[in-house]
């Protein structure tokens, strides 16, 4: 008979409704705050909490035999260096994918059909009508084709735009078209609104800097569903100041974005606080993930989306 191993679960919640669970697995609640049900030891796999702050995840050290990660996010940046080759990385790629997808479409029509002044007129009983550029003709540029970027394309198909996609290497795929990455800026005085949903990596990371910012057109919108360091925060606040280009973003450097911060006083600037996978359809679709990944982990395999072996 197989050896019992110990899976930690950030709360009683996800417990109950994973379970039951495969007899050769055990679980325990440790939501990597409080002490765990068992000694720290015995925890072979863990499931880290959604959206914890990172001094919170740095706990997971502290089970010093931990051999699988299990992450509640698509992203995994910074993971790999607080884990090393102690454990395999699993994400959740897909669960919020169809949430973010929503996020990035809505981010665009609001910034781009002005609700966010409407909801400034709204609180000051304001009947202000005013022409907005729309979506609708608009060309905008998806840079990221994967299964986010793919579902933001399918939501993109209704509205009437020019996509151009960017992906890390030109290709053709069954939709068309995807240019390389390193053609953005070539590319940019054509891009009416950006949209970013790519992984923050050492060649995203400031993807959208100054340079590149100042080859948009004027009056274009930057909407950002990655990972904040994606763009370069004090390129996009002086562009923003300007009132040169829109921004609406639901992910930010620094995160949370400060109190005083410029960010939250430009009126063309749609600050969202990381909401993007935030929704209803999480925790189900979380749940639907965790049922397999148990019983995988119950049978020896390693289970959906590994991104990082031990």
């Amino acid at each position: 008979m197989s050896t019992q191993r110990t899976i930690s679960f950030p709360s009683q919640e996800l417990i109950d409704a994973v379970g039951p669970i495969p007899e050769n697995l055990k679980a325990v609640l440790w939501d990597l705050e409080n002490d765990p049900e068992t000694p720290l030891e015995d925890i072979d796999i863990a499931v880290l909490p959604y959206m914890a702050n990172p001094q919170t995840l740095k706990n997971v050290r502290k089970a010093p035999n931990v051999k699988v990660v299990q992450t509640q996010t698509t992203g995994f940046d910074g993971m790999i260096d607080l884990i090393g080759d102690r454990a395999d990385i699993n994400t959740a790629a897909g669960v919020h994918a169809a949430a973010t997808a929503e996020m990035a479409l809505g981010l665009a029509i609001a910034s781009l059909r002005g609700f966010p002044q409407s909801v400034r007129d709204q609180q000051q009983g304001r009947w202000n009508p005013q022409q907005w550029p729309g979506l609708a003709d608009r060309t905008v540029g998806l840079v990221g084709v994967g299964g986010i970027g793919e579902e933001i394309r399918k939501r993109m198909e209704p509205f009437e735009v020019n996509l151009l996609r960017f992906g890390s290497t030109a290709r053709t795929d069954e939709h068309g078209e995807v240019f390389a990455t390193s053609e953005l800026a070539a590319r940019a005085p054509e891009i009416e609104v950006l949209i970013l949903i790519v992984p923050l990596n050492d060649s995203t990371r400031h993807l959208v800097d100054a340079q590149l910012l100042a080859k948009l057109p004027d009056g274009a919108t930057v909407v950002n569903v990655a990972r904040g360091p994606v763009v370069d925060t004090d390129a996009i606040v002086a562009e923003v100041a300007s009132g040169r280009l829109n921004m609406a973003s639901d992910v930010f450097d620094p995160e949370p974005l400060p109190a005083g911060h410029p960010l939250w006083q430009h009126p063309n600037a749609l600050v969202i606080p990381h909401n993007g996978g935030n929704t209803k359809a999480f925790f189900p679709r979380m749940v639907k993930l965790l049922k397999k990944q148990v019983q995988a982990w119950a049978a020896g395999n390693d289970g959906e989306n590994l991104v990082h072996r031990s």
